[in-house]
């Protein structure tokens, strides 16, 4: 059976935040996303060289864990975990990517430290069904 545009641009994105987050195939990473690409982040600087930079930036035990990919046409949403970048708490982000002409064009993200079992007041993780830090 054949894919949906929007079931090939969520395996779209999931590859390319494993190429750059996980394996910092920066060569790789290029081909995935847009000369062009448009950065809404207030943590990363304007186009590519500005989230590419921001990668480079972070220790080599920096990488991104999914935990929720959902698409919708050429918009697709991952929500997951960033973790191994020097700060207390892995970061917890949902990202709003859109998708043109197979490549990533766009991005906008929500960022929140991930929060311990203390000052969880329904009980639950983040992600998953554990918490990660204490």
């Amino acid at each position: 059976m054949e894919q949906t545009r929007a079931e090939r641009n969520k395996q779209l994105a999931l590859k390319a935040f494993e190429t750059l987050f996980n394996r910092h195939d920066y060569d790789a990473a290029a081909t995935m996303w847009s000369e062009g690409y448009v950065q809404h982040s207030t943590h990363i600087g304007p186009g590519r060289k500005g989230l590419f930079d921001r990668v480079r930036s972070f220790p080599a035990t920096f990488r991104y864990e999914n935990a929720l990919a959902v698409a919708d046409g050429d918009y697709v949403v991952l929500y997951g975990r960033f973790s191994g970048h020097g700060q207390p708490r892995p970061m917890i982000v949902a990202n709003i990517l859109r998708i043109e002409d197979g490549r990533l064009a766009e991005h906008w993200d929500v960022v929140q430290d991930e929060a311990t079992a203390a000052e969880s007041k329904s009980g639950l993780p983040m992600i998953g069904d554990r918490f990660l830090i204490v």
